[in-house]
């Protein structure tokens, strides 16, 4: 038996002890919802890591592998980070639709039936040539199910908890183990299905992990207490025109999106474009209703949402590189011991699986002693250990720097050292952002605000997708030691230079932000 193997067996084995002690540590304490709904996030997310974890070395082995390595990498960079800004820009549309039409359970269940469609048809492709058009026809999908998804799933579990509710960080972390349970298992499953034996099955495995949340969220419906439905179930009936009703017009006009999402993914510089217009207006628009909402309060507190926006930001844009220019890195030039290059993806995941209760408990602990950091200071905290991460992963390549051309790569343990703090930075800020925007948001309009929250991830997926054609242009005929060196400047540059200026701003104002929460903790 292979290491792949061993790792993949090993790891069903753990989640079928590990995640049975957790629900049931914690059943009496939070209401039935929260366990559906921790499901359906891990099937959802176990679909979208699991596709994640091998995209772009598919990409650069399959889709583009007549091109050179450096116009292959640059490519696929590229539509990696257009397609995971669209992916993360479309929860805005999602969430509004939420909010004001066909409620959060419908929403819900069309992204989930839409993202599983997406990664049949993925799958199909690479069984059947491996075409650019159905590829981005995939791809296409998954981006338009996610907005209708994610922020519903979060916002709908909000709904479930008062806004100062004790229990609300402790839920949604418990949540963000859920999804990352899923995360886990795909790179471990789905990474060395498609590597080891077909890219076809990883796809088609993923799809299938996707339905399955489908069928959890549907099945167990009757636990929502009656949340979660359309606001106006006549108005969403009735006639929108030529006698389709709005249920049915919505569905329409998500199909009609495809060919859009499939240019947009390939049309770069106009996604760049449309994503800033579209980002700007955003965050116009909520700047609008914070000076000009009736009151101060709640004005005050869309203004601390800003500020952890462009954090958030640039925390994903140097995160999310291990999907991407770390999974290049980890494929040429770390020493795997036999593991397959994808399942390295899982190792984020199994650190949030093993912590998440870890930092339950502090901050359960430290909330009790009123000794608990306010968001901003966890954030701060989150960007300091991102930037730990990064100058560990670069001591480790310039260590093999001088004989990399000889064949030296870089030993595992700095890889495993880079994504452990990247882990505590993630668990820092993730779900707690994901609960405070519950807290920090209008009650009429947190799907909006939620979507808002995903559309910082798209731009920094963008900065994202920026840094890794850096990573990827390095001049012609240069030499592995001159590649290596073009990811230790971007990592060393972005990843602890800038991130370490982000963090000194931010603690610098966090009194402020504090002060304009006004008592949301």
């Amino acid at each position: 038996m292979n290491a792949g193997l061993a790792l993949l067996i090993a790891g069903w084995v753990f989640v079928l002890i590990w995640v049975p002690i957790v629900v049931l540590s914690q059943r009496k304490m939070h209401p039935k919802a929260l366990f559906t709904l921790f499901f359906a996030e891990l099937w959802e997310r176990f679909s979208f890591y699991g596709m994640r974890a091998f995209l772009i070395l598919y990409m650069t082995s399959r889709l583009f592998d007549k091109l050179s390595q450096a116009d292959s990498d640059g490519a696929s960079y590229g539509i990696y980070g257009a397609f995971n800004a669209l992916l993360y820009a479309s929860p805005l549309l999602g969430g509004m639709l939420a909010d004001k039409l066909i409620g959060f359970r419908k929403a819900i269940i069309t992204g989930g039936l839409f993202m599983s469609f997406g990664q049949i048809v993925l799958a199909y492709n690479a069984f059947n040539g491996d075409t650019e058009l159905l590829f981005f026809v995939g791809l296409s999908f998954l981006a338009i199910g996610n907005g209708f998804f994610k922020p519903n799933i979060s916002s709908f579990l909000g709904t479930f908890y008062d806004r100062n509710d004790s229990r609300k960080d402790s839920a949604f972390t418990i949540f963000y183990m859920g999804i990352n349970i899923g995360a886990f298992l795909a790179p471990l499953t789905c990474g060395y299905l498609a590597r080891e034996v077909h890219y076809s099955l990883g796809f088609l495995l993923a799809g299938l992990g996707m339905l399955t949340g489908v069928l959890v969220f549907y099945k167990n419906r009757a636990v929502f207490e009656g949340k979660g439905l359309p606001p106006d179930i006549p108005f969403l009936k009735s006639s929108f025109i030529a006698g389709i009703n709005r249920e049915w017009a919505v569905l329409i006009g998500a199909f009609l999106l495809v060919p859009v999402f499939s240019f947009l993914i390939q049309a770069e510089e106009i996604t760049d474009y449309i994503l800033l217009l579209v980002g700007f207006g955003i965050l116009g628009y909520i700047l609008f209703n914070a000076f000009k909402s009736d009151e101060k309060e709640e004005g005050q507190r869309l203004l601390v949402f800003m500020a952890l926006f462009f954090v958030h930001m640039i925390f994903w844009a140097l995160f999310e590189q291990a999907g991407g220019s770390i999974n290049i890195l980890t494929d040429r030039y770390v020493n795997k011991h036999g593991i397959e290059t994808s399942q390295f993806q899982s190792v984020n995941a199994l650190f949030i699986i093993l912590l998440a209760p870890v930092f339950t408990w502090i901050w359960t602990v430290l909330g009790r002693k009123k000794l608990e950091p306010r968001t901003p200071m966890k954030f701060f905290y989150a960007m300091l250990q991102i930037a730990l991460g990064y100058l560990i992963i670069v001591v480790g390549a310039k260590s093999i720097l001088p004989e990399v051309n000889e064949g030296g790569l870089i030993p595992i343990v700095f890889v495993l050292g880079m994504y452990l703090f990247h882990t505590t930075g993630e668990l820092s800020l993730s779900p707690v952002g994901l609960s405070v925007v519950t807290k920090l948001s209008p009650v009429k309009t947190v799907g909006f605000v939620m979507g808002s929250w995903f559309v910082s991830i798209a731009f920094g997926h963008k900065i994202g997708g920026y840094l890794g054609k850096l990573i990827a242009s390095p001049p012609e005929g240069a030499t592995k030691a001159m590649e290596l060196q073009a990811f230790i400047n971007v990592y060393m540059n972005w990843g602890v230079y800038i991130v370490l200026g982000v963090a000194a701003i931010l603690f610098f104002i966090s009194p402020t932000l504090k002060k304009w929460m006004h008592g949301v903790h």
